[in-house]
């Protein structure tokens, strides 16, 4: 009896300080929570569009966002509301008091004006709306004088014309290889096509012979800097390779 009455003590007192234990252990939790995972230091990467103090705003959007760990389990086990133009937002913690937030921004080539919805339609490489928006972001450039039917999000720009949505993905990935994204990509009624950098027009003519023109392009460009007037790449071919400049007079 007495042995029974003994073993039943040293149970107790087992289950005592396992208890003790626990509760230790979260009470030091809490206060890690509370006094060392706290948000002092933000670094944001992979953003162009967006300010750095914007992305910022967004992921840190409300009252427990002081905590580094809420922040970092947040973006990992939920799904949080996304914003135009961004693919994916992830966030890691550096180090108890720093967060680092790294942005993949959507891949933009382009995009055209929708005048009865008041909205510009962005395009990626493959030629596939990937937002709306009437935001304009500075370095893309706008496609005019194309005919489309309704635009839909997510799926690919109706351009009515053979091959004329091919040989825009072609030009507008050409132009981003070479750095050389214009303010303006202009379509004719015969589907010739010309760009606009501030005071230079490039006409490209046809889509016949589009990449060399636009190699041709990128050792010319920088050649006329600060000037103003019309570069012809028409007719340029392999036979006939004169390439003129018409200055603006002034």
């Amino acid at each position: 009896m007495f042995r029974e009455h003994r073993s039943k003590k040293k149970k107790l007192k087992i289950l005592l300080i396992v208890l003790l234990s626990l509760l230790l252990a979260a009470g030091l939790s809490l206060l890690a929570f509370f006094y060392v995972f706290t948000v002092k230091n933000v670094t944001v990467k992979g953003n162009e569009i967006y300010q750095s103090e914007a992305i910022e705003r967004f992921v840190l959007d409300d009252e427990y966002s002081w905590s580094t760990l809420y922040v970092f389990f947040k973006y990992r086990f939920r799904k949080t509301g996304q914003l135009p133009f961004v693919d994916s937002v992830s966030v890691s913690i550096k180090s108890p008091h720093s967060l680092e937030i790294k942005v993949t921004e959507k891949a933009m080539l382009g995009y055209v004006y929708l005048r009865n919805l008041g909205q510009n339609a962005y395009f990626d490489k493959e030629g596939f709306v990937v937002e709306t928006s009437s935001q304009v972001i500075a370095g893309v450039p706008q496609v005019t004088g194309l005919d489309m039917d309704q635009v839909v999000l997510y799926e690919k720009l109706p351009i009515k014309g053979s091959n004329v949505l091919k040989n825009l993905l072609l030009l507008t990935q050409m132009l981003k290889k070479y750095e050389m994204l214009p303010d303006n990509i202009v379509f004719a009624a015969d589907f010739s096509c010309s760009l606009e950098y501030g005071d230079i027009k490039v006409l490209l003519g046809t889509s016949d012979k589009l990449t060399e023109k636009i190699q041709r392009l990128s050792y010319i460009l920088p050649k006329l800097e600060g000037k103003s007037g019309t570069l012809h790449l028409e007719s340029w071919s392999e036979n006939t390779t004169d390439i003129s400049f018409e200055q603006t007079k002034e």
